[in-house]
């Protein structure tokens, strides 16, 4: 007989290890739980996320809840009869109403060394940290943010230009056979959970644009962390002053030279077509793709050629 799985998820991230649940003949999605619809781009259009788009081309039930914390919401879902719910970036926190309802509890996927970087947004937090490695844990989800303990995990390497995106393809690499394999041993007599060590805890933040302003009195190996880790959310920015106007770029692409420079701190240096910022230790960090604001990207030559005041800026006064 089939286990029958309630599935929560919402973004493109997400979307993969519902494939591989609905393609494997173990498993009957039986509903998917996502994210409203909500207002994207600049003309703000509602918006399904990509696992409930998924859900409509496969035929599956698609429950979209504002909250789940109500009655009708855990009658509903106890109605489905599943043996298991399934968590892969669902978006919101799940009460214990709702973990108590299948039979073998709630499994949760999370993308780092549980119990390093719990929280929102782990393997971000693990590159802007400069970690050389992280993982996928597969976890049993209780009411604490990802406390609950592990069925079982797998190592990989942070490659040294890693970024937030391409960082993606290697959790579901790793993480959707994980997920399989954890499933099929917890719903059968080959069940067996690890208790985390809380006292080794590390956490992570939900992320918002405003995470993304870039420092200038950081060093440049920590501003380059930053932007890696934030591509392509919520991305990384700067502002300055053109002529009275406040004025925002978006940082694409950085690096961090071995050389310093003895000028003050947020100081722009052009040098044979490079464009460098003095970071707060001296060190020295290229500037290689912006986008201003309402623009497309270029190149940070291309930029200062169109704005040639940004050379006499200083990043940190500004």
């Amino acid at each position: 007989m089939k286990t029958r799985v309630v599935y929560f998820g919402s973004p493109e991230l997400s979307v993969p290890f519902l494939s591989a649940l609905v393609n494997d003949t173990d498993f009957d999605v039986v509903a998917v739980v996502t994210q409203p619809e909500k207002p994207v781009g600049r003309k703000a259009v509602m918006t399904k996320s990509a696992v409930h788009e998924f859900a409509i081309t496969h035929n599956i039930p698609a429950l979209t809840y504002k909250s789940l914390r109500s009655d009708e919401v855990v009658t509903e879902l106890s109605k489905l009869e599943a043996d298991i719910f399934v968590v892969v970036v669902y978006g919101k926190i799940i009460p214990k109403a709702v973990l108590d309802i299948p039979k073998f509890g709630c499994i949760n996927v999370h993308p780092s060394l549980l119990p390093k970087y719990r929280g929102p947004s782990p393997f971000q937090e693990a590159i802007r940290m400069g970690e050389n490695v992280t993982g996928v844990s597969i976890m049993l989800l209780d009411e604490g943010m990802d406390t609950g303990p592990v069925l079982t995990m797998h190592e990989f390497p942070i490659d040294e230009r890693e970024t937030g995106e391409t960082i993606q393809p290697k959790v579901v690499a790793i993480g959707v056979p994980l997920l399989l394999d954890a499933l099929r041993k917890w719903t059968t007599a080959d069940r067996v959970a690890i208790p985390q060590d809380d006292a080794l805890a590390t956490y992570s933040k939900m992320l918002s644009k405003e995470d993304g302003k870039i420092d200038w009195s950081k060093s440049a190996l920590e501003i380059d962390r930053q932007v890696r880790a934030f591509k392509p959310w919520p991305g990384t920015y700067f502002i300055w002053n053109e002529d009275g106007k406040d004025v925002r770029v978006v940082v694409h692409e950085t690096l961090p030279l071995e050389s310093s420079s003895d000028r003050t701190p947020g100081s722009v240096i052009e040098d044979t077509g490079r464009i460098m910022i003095v970071c707060g230790d001296h060190s020295l960090l290229e500037l290689i793709t912006v986008q201003p604001e309402g623009k497309n990207k270029m190149s940070s030559n291309e930029y200062v050629r169109g704005h040639q005041s940004f050379l006499k800026t200083n990043l940190i006064s500004s």
